[in-house]
């Protein structure tokens, strides 16, 4: 059955999603902050900031009005950095924010509020239903139709069955999870330990100091999830490992490749103006930092992203007190 679905922003995650829908049939309009960007996708059909060469669907309405957007929508799916996605809700009309089934596809947590984008939701929405789609997805590769699986996860049984019809294709798989803050919190820490990761590739360390930094990162996530709730099975699915994987091994991951600029001698902020995108990691270091310090939780490898990334620390330095830190067993 045909959806309508409105969503929240345009880059290549935005533009991928936007894509798939259209192509299952569904009605897909998208609303775009900026209004040159949106006449530019209208005429040209095509993203040529974040997908060149990827042709658009003609089906698919563009516009800069966020309200006339959202008027006939069943659906709103946020694509929106998460940093904006409260002043975006906030401009939204009460009444088209008001008992729906609102998707999540972005990967953050807001910072001074430490909230999850739930949390937000909850707070900026009057009875909605959430739920957060995650997990290892690069665009370019979905837009290609390269075989991708992800996490819808929703405490509403019947809205996550809903989301995964609506998004399954021979190419795109999706599977259900009810942990919402365990698959917020993989797909959000994930990017903290990707940056790590391409750090470490930037000043030339080898697969070791990668494997062992994924690794301990999972184990930090997961400290950290069951500290807020979740659970830990969560963390070795697809919004956990799976998403942790792609983003600190893929060369199309904007996180790695921020962190591996910063690896090369660049600031963060010219890595993140390099990348071009908005590198969800940098904020959500500063946020997991602030919520390890409340909860009490032990996170050495965000620890050492939070003084490399706030204090310019040096990276070697800053490897070699986590590997003298003091012995321990293997454990959670």
């Amino acid at each position: 059955m045909k959806k309508r679905i409105t969503l929240l922003g345009g880059g290549s995650w935005g533009t991928a999603l936007a894509k798939l829908l259209s192509e299952n049939g569904h009605m897909v309009t998208v609303w775009l902050r900026d209004e040159e960007q949106c006449r530019e996708l209208t005429t040209e059909r095509e993203n040529k900031k974040y997908l060149p060469g990827v042709i658009i669907p003609d089906n698919i309405v563009f516009t800069s009005q966020i309200n006339e957007s959202l008027k006939d929508a069943e659906y709103i799916l946020i694509v929106t950095p998460t940093q904006k996605i409260r002043s975006v809700l906030k401009q939204i009309n009460s009444e088209y924010k008001k008992n729906k089934i609102i998707i999540n596809a972005s990967k953050g947590i807001e910072m001074g509020t430490m909230c999850l984008v739930s949390d937000i939701v909850r707070e900026e929405t009057e009875d909605c239903i959430f739920a957060d789609l995650t997990g290892p997805s690069i665009a370019k590769e979905v837009v290609a139709k390269m075989p991708t699986a992800i996490t819808v996860a929703c405490e509403d049984k019947k809205a996550a069955s809903e989301i995964q019809d609506m998004f399954m294709s021979s190419y795109f798989r999706v599977y259900t999870n009810d942990d919402v803050v365990g698959a917020e919190l993989g797909g959000a820490l994930k990017n903290i330990i990707a940056l790590g990761a391409g750090i470490s590739d930037g000043i030339g360390y080898g697969d070791n100091a990668k494997a062992a930094l994924m690794n301990r990162g999972i184990v930090e996530i997961a400290r950290l999830g069951i500290a807020m709730g979740a659970d830990v099975e969560t963390f070795f699915g697809l919004s956990g490992i799976g998403d942790l994987m792609v983003t600190c091994m893929s060369k199309f991951s904007r996180n790695w490749n921020a962190g591996y600029l910063i690896g090369q001698g660049y600031s963060k902020e010219e890595a993140a103006k390099k990348v071009g995108m908005v590198v969800e990691g940098i904020s959500t270091t500063y946020a997991a930092y602030e919520l390890s310090k409340k909860l009490n939780v032990e996170m050495p490898i965000v620890n050492a992203m939070y003084d490399l990334l706030q204090n310019n620390a040096d990276v070697k330095e800053t490897v070699n007190k986590l590997m003298l830190r003091d012995k321990k067993e293997e454990k959670l």
